[in-house]
């Protein structure tokens, strides 16, 4: 019986790095004007992002009940024991969704062995904490030492966020109207973190040098051994920001470690292009 990391499209894990960690990514569903997508399957993040930028619609829904039935059907009749690392529970309904799929799956398959874990975390927050477990289990290590990173390392993960349009957080509730107007109009940049599971503005900075040096002030004070661990980094439609950061890493902390990638749809459809975000943890 082998142990397998399993995750959801959250994660924003690259495809090509899922493969060869023998990672599967259970995808997230995505709405662009009422046509439904597998996020990162039917519909990649830069053509949703694009087409955010013409003014389409865009809604996110957790996965349904019976795809991750389909899916833990599937698990059950191989006999393998399974992690789920799951997008935080305070920002989807993907979680709870997943529990009663696994509680309905394991009345027909009594041996059927999965954990599922509420990572409190959101894209390469989680997808940096699956990589690693995940070699960790290609290496051999035990159920009960890679549970023990999970829960040590989900405590300690960062997450730095900043948009480039506010009217997409005006859409999700993160800002109001007024804020979002006279943001923009400013060329006001907020500044978010993650606490417990949520997604939370705690500053904000005019201009993009400006706010990226809030964003260095806050790894700077939250940071540990950044030399020695693998820093996420993801954004939307927003490389060559990606890449001023990755150097930034590089030339202050010596770091030698990433994670590169485009937002994934899931959470990128709230935030809009020109997004960045950074994971990093304060303990390792």
């Amino acid at each position: 019986m082998a142990l397998k990391i399993i995750t959801d499209s959250a994660s924003d894990l690259p495809q090509e790095l899922a493969n060869k960690l023998g990672v599967e990514i259970l995808p997230i569903l995505v709405y662009i004007n009422g046509e439904e997508h597998l996020d990162s399957v039917t519909i990649k993040p830069d053509d949703l992002y694009h087409a955010m930028l013409k003014g389409a619609e865009v809604k996110t829904a957790q996965i349904p009940l019976n795809h991750f039935i389909e899916h833990f059907e599937k698990f059950a009749q191989t006999g393998d024991e399974y992690i789920y690392l799951a997008f935080s529970s305070n920002l989807s309904g993907t979680y709870q969704t997943s529990v009663l799929a696994y509680e309905t799956v394991k009345a027909s398959f009594p041996n059927f062995n999965m954990t599922i874990v509420d990572t409190k975390c959101v894209s390469l927050g989680l997808g940096v904490i699956v990589a690693e477990v995940a070699e960790m289990v290609q290496q051999g290590e035990t159920f009960e030492v890679v549970m023990e990173k999970i829960n040590r390392d989900i405590v300690h993960m960062k997450h730095v966020f900043s948009v480039d349009d506010l009217n997409y957080l005006l859409k999700g509730g993160r800002v109001s109207k007024s804020q979002a107007v006279f943001g923009n109009l400013l060329n006001i940049k907020p500044i978010l973190k993650v606490e417990d599971g949520f997604l939370v503005p705690f500053d904000k900075a005019k201009g993009k040098k400006k706010m990226l040096s809030k964003i260095y002030d806050f790894i700077s004070e939250n940071g540990k051994n950044l030399d020695r661990q693998t820093v996420g980094i993801a954004h939307t439609l927003n490389s060559e920001t990606a890449n001023e950061v990755k150097a930034h890493f590089e030339t202050v902390y010596g770091t030698g470690k990433f994670i590169i990638n485009a937002l994934g749809c899931a959470v990128g459809a709230h935030c809009g292009p020109g997004m960045i975000t950074i994971f990093f943890k304060d303990e390792i």
